[in-house]
């Protein structure tokens, strides 16, 4: 079946028409390093802005406007469950739109997934709140939500892991942490709208609809994302891409199936950076909202200071990994999260100043693991099997250490105390450590076999 797929031919009518016409609209001979890695940017910004916008205002927002009926706990829990709704649409996306990919070729992919995402985060933006609609907000939020996730699982372009892949051999550090820069820069930009329209709005207008217009922006950079990258797929080089079969899925249960092992790992070995991730984003500021009585937006100025550290560090982690290994850095942050992890808990709950420290604090050390965290072991997947193999490392990485990392840490937060979140890191560590190991110990064993 696979060799079937990668002996269709690439100009069938039904993969190749639409290209063809996104191609006359980008007349040119092909595009340089510089531009891929700004449309690549632009992309991951686009998404991590979707994402940050929607964290913030479940924990700002939702609690109050979807769950009114629950204690303020327990709404907080409600709102983080459906927040973990969308990783597990992620990968449903990547199983429909590989799909659409393959049948029609990846403008109509990228652009049906990206409409989806912008449709689905207006639709947010404009639902009813409990008092209007009852239940049905509660229904349309999961449902919303969920659809954000399969199109991020369809957004999934390979670009990212293929900059890496096709970088100078010692240059590949610096070319990994590229796209990462996205996940801070849309940081920066989410929490400076919410403190914008906090500062200037009071409490009940902020709840009645200032939280809305946040979302209106996102499907504003969702469009500038959408030309960016459409730009790259209409490329000469990316076409180059495609038919060496860089960038051609194969059939993702086929993937799975024969690539289970790399899947399994490159899914754990970004573990410690992922549970850091939402340790210093979306929980402390749910805890700093349930704790205490503080005005949101000092906090969310501090957590937009810590993401611009959070892009020095990411850059720093490029010019380290070209130095030592990418994954020495990636063990060494991993150790020092380890570390961080045992007076991170202190820190928090020591009012202004403990709590300025530890965004400060993580947030260097989010951009040095957080940096190389990406594509880590997709080097080891075969040809056929490396593009989807990506799309579901990435897919399950967030899965298991991202999704319901803050409805974890919440929970183990309200029943054993604040120094638990502590032990959620180390295991995140611990899972980090392990995927390191283990896929060293692989590839000493692929080559002893095929020597």
């Amino acid at each position: 079946m696979a060799e079937n797929l990668l002996n269709q031919p690439l100009d069938q009518p039904n993969s190749r028409s639409l290209e063809r016409d996104a191609e006359r609209l980008h007349d040119h001979q092909g595009v340089n390093p510089g531009e891929i890695a700004i449309g690549v940017i632009l992309g991951r910004t686009s998404e991590f802005f979707d994402f940050f916008v929607y964290a913030i205002a479940a924990v700002l927002i939702f609690p109050s406007r979807i769950f009114p009926f629950a204690s303020p706990n327990l709404a907080m829990a409600y709102s983080f469950a459906v927040f973990a709704l969308a990783f597990v649409g992620r990968p449903l996306g990547t199983l429909v739109f590989t799909y659409i990919d393959h049948n029609y070729g990846k403008g109509v992919k990228l652009t049906s997934a990206l409409f989806l995402l912008g449709g689905s985060t207006i639709a947010i933006a404009l639902m009813p709140a409990y008092e209007t609609a009852g239940t049905l907000s509660v229904a349309l939020l999961c449902c919303f939500r969920f659809a954000q996730g399969v199109a991020l699982g369809g957004a999934w372009d390979g670009m990212p892991s293929l900059l890496t892949l096709n970088a100078p051999e010692r240059r590949r550090g610096w070319y990994a942490m590229i796209p990462q820069l996205g996940a801070p820069i849309g940081l920066i930009v989410a929490c400076a709208l919410f403190a914008y329209f906090a500062a200037i709005l009071t409490k009940d207008d902020l709840l009645d609809w200032g939280w809305r217009y946040p979302f209106f922006v996102a499907l504003a950079i969702n469009v500038v994302a959408l030309f960016a990258r459409l730009r790259l797929v209409a490329t000469p080089e990316f076409q180059r891409l495609f038919e060496t079969r860089e960038l051609q899925p194969s059939p993702p249960f086929q993937a799975l199936k024969e690539e289970w092992r790399t899947i399994l790992l490159g899914s754990f070995a970004p573990l410690a950076s992922f549970a850091l991730f939402h340790l210093v984003t979306v929980f402390p500021l749910s805890w700093v909202t349930l704790t205490t009585d503080e005005n949101p937006v000092r906090f969310l100025l501090t957590e937009a200071l810590g993401a611009g550290l959070c892009i020095l560090a990411v850059v720093a982690s490029g010019i380290l990994a070209d130095r030592f290994g990418r994954r020495t850095i990636l063990a060494t942050s991993a150790v020092a999260i380890g570390a961080f992890s045992g007076f991170a808990p202190q820190l928090l709950s020591a009012g202004p100043g403990g709590e300025t420290a530890y965004l400060l604090m993580g947030f260097v050390l989010l951009g040095l693991a957080f940096g190389q965290s990406s594509g880590i072991v997709n080097s080891r997947f075969s040809q056929i099997h490396r593009y989807t193999g990506a799309a579901i490392v990435a897919n399950s990485a967030w899965f298991f250490g991202a999704g319901f990392a803050p409805l974890v840490a919440l929970h183990l937060s309200s029943h054993f105390g604040l120094w638990s979140i502590g032990l959620y890191l180390l295991s995140g560590v611990a899972g980090t450590l392990g995927a390191l190991y283990a896929n060293s110990e692989l590839g000493s064993h692929l080559s002893t076999q095929a020597g």
